[in-house]
């Protein structure tokens, strides 16, 4: 029987004990560059899941992770041999990015796709006052705050969760809104969109409450309107062990173990 995956590629994390886990995988497995792969082994933590699947964004190439991290939520255990075994019994998980749209106060547009989140961060001590959109209606008219997050299903876990953000189910067809210390309205608490809702943050007083806009780990500062929506076109596909789906972790997340 042909195998899912003919060709297997690999990339790791600058870090000692990735470099081991590369070396290792790599005496032991035939495997060619990632690029020409059908299926990409990453090892590393998290945030190397991220940058391999922005690396990958818009091929689908399947992307399986293996903890050389520290939190490793998005990751399989660690474990080098039966790799070709696993891979073929890996079940998929199939998330999409956020495409955010940035306008700056020097009127220069910028775009950037995240993964996890994008979110707002005011940029001095002064806090942030957001105008809030969904769909073209003002839902907010004035937030005073540290920032503002959006968060995708796949990330509501991440930085979401750490603002006390609701969990969502990875095939959820939410959107998690969210402020980050919020001051007025003070019991504001954040909302839960569609996601195929197109949310739109002005800042007011943009020169004098500076704000930046950051999808995952792409920063533009001084930033005057930020427009966020759902690109359902471009699918994230994650690979993870039986039993041990990103659908399962969500739901682990959720009774706090």
């Amino acid at each position: 029987m042909a195998r899912r995956f003919a060709t297997v590629g690999f990339v790791a994390s600058p870090t000692e004990e990735a470099d081991t886990a590369l070396a290792t995988l790599k005496a032991q497995y035939p495997n060619v560059e990632p690029e020409a792969a059908d299926v990409v082994v990453a090892l590393g933590g998290d945030g190397l899941m991220l940058r391999t699947l922005h690396r990958f964004l818009g091929t689908s190439r399947p992307i399986y992770g293996m903890n050389k991290g520290t939190v490793g939520f998005l990751m399989n255990e660690f474990r080098p041999d039966g790799l070709i075994e696993r891979l073929e019994a890996a079940e998929r998980s199939v998330a999409h990015p956020l495409l955010m749209k940035v306008l700056d106060t020097a009127g220069v547009e910028h775009t950037a796709y995240a993964i996890n989140e994008v979110h707002m961060l005011r940029q001095t001590h002064q806090t942030a006052k957001l105008r809030v959109q969904v769909d073209g209606h003002v839902r907010l008219a004035e937030l005073t705050a540290d920032g503002l997050l959006i968060a995708t299903p796949a990330g509501s876990t991440a930085y979401n969760l750490s603002v006390d953000g609701p969990i969502l189910p990875l095939n959820a067809p939410l959107l998690a809104l969210t402020p980050i210390s919020a001051f007025r309205p003070r019991r504001w608490r954040g909302a839960l969109l569609p996601d195929r809702a197109e949310i739109t943050v002005r800042v007011i007083e943009a020169e004098h409450r500076p704000v930046s806009a950051v999808a995952d780990h792409t920063e533009f500062r001084n930033v005057c309107e930020v427009t966020a929506s759902m690109d359902d076109s471009i699918d994230l596909v994650m690979l993870h062990d039986p039993g041990h789906s990103l659908d399962e972790r969500i739901l682990r997340e959720q009774f706090g173990y």
